[in-house]
């Protein structure tokens, strides 16, 4: 699953975003300051950072610059308010991989986000397969043998989660973390329903329950 860095301070704009890219199944963590969000990206942990211009501490130019110098590639979409080319032209000398001004179409930043994670999704390791069962993690498709099934964003992550940890039972909490983010009401039965929707895509059986642990993909 791939984790996304939104590094913004306006609050409708970062809970826009983190909601938004959650129900497209992407995990996210939020950061409203510039010097935090850089300590979090150069972790090397995410897939990708949203990283507005205007931030508190450290601005979004010297985060990108900073975060360059460590030579991380970490693609980087810039946001901001202003429209002028000079910063474009900044954002993406400073090392952006794209730049998208505000306001913009949440399925605009979508289609940019799916782009910048294609190209850098490592060689090889495009497709997870179990029995007939395989994913195709670039084109979002699945399959069992020939036939194609149609999954919602959500459902496939959960099942993607699945399939990367072969004969492991997940529990509950793993899951509800993993694909629906740590700050996902835990009193919700989410996994539950999730788990009823793959089942009923994938077959009855394709899905165990362990009582009292969690589930494991058969």
């Amino acid at each position: 699953m791939s984790h996304i860095l939104i590094a913004e301070d306006e609050p409708r704009i970062k809970d826009f975003l983190r909601r938004g890219l959650s129900a497209e199944g992407y995990s996210c963590t939020v950061r409203t300051d510039g010097t935090e969000a850089l300590i979090e990206a150069q972790t090397g942990a995410f897939s990708l950072m949203l990283l507005d211009i205007g931030l508190p501490s450290l601005d979004g130019f010297e985060v990108l610059r900073r975060l360059r110098l460590t030579d991380s590639t970490t693609p980087v979409i810039m946001l901001t308010a202003r429209h002028s080319v000079h910063d474009t032209v900044l954002s993406l000398d400073s090392g952006a991989n794209d730049f998208l001004a505000k306001p913009f179409k949440f399925e605009e930043l979508l289609a940019r986000v799916r782009v910048r994670l294609r190209d850098t999704a490592p060689a090889g390791t495009g497709t997870l397969r179990r029995g007939s069962l395989s994913l195709d993690l670039k084109t979002r498709r699945a399959q069992i043998g020939e036939l194609s099934i149609d999954l919602s964003a959500r459902e496939f992550t959960l099942a993607e989660e699945f399939l990367s940890h072969p004969d492991e039972v997940l529990s509950r909490e793993q899951l509800l973390s993993r694909v629906w983010g740590y700050d996902f009401d835990p009193g919700s039965n989410v996994v539950e329903v999730y788990v009823g929707y793959l089942r009923g895509k994938l077959g009855s059986g394709s899905i165990e329950t362990v009582r009292g642990m969690g589930y494991r993909l058969r």
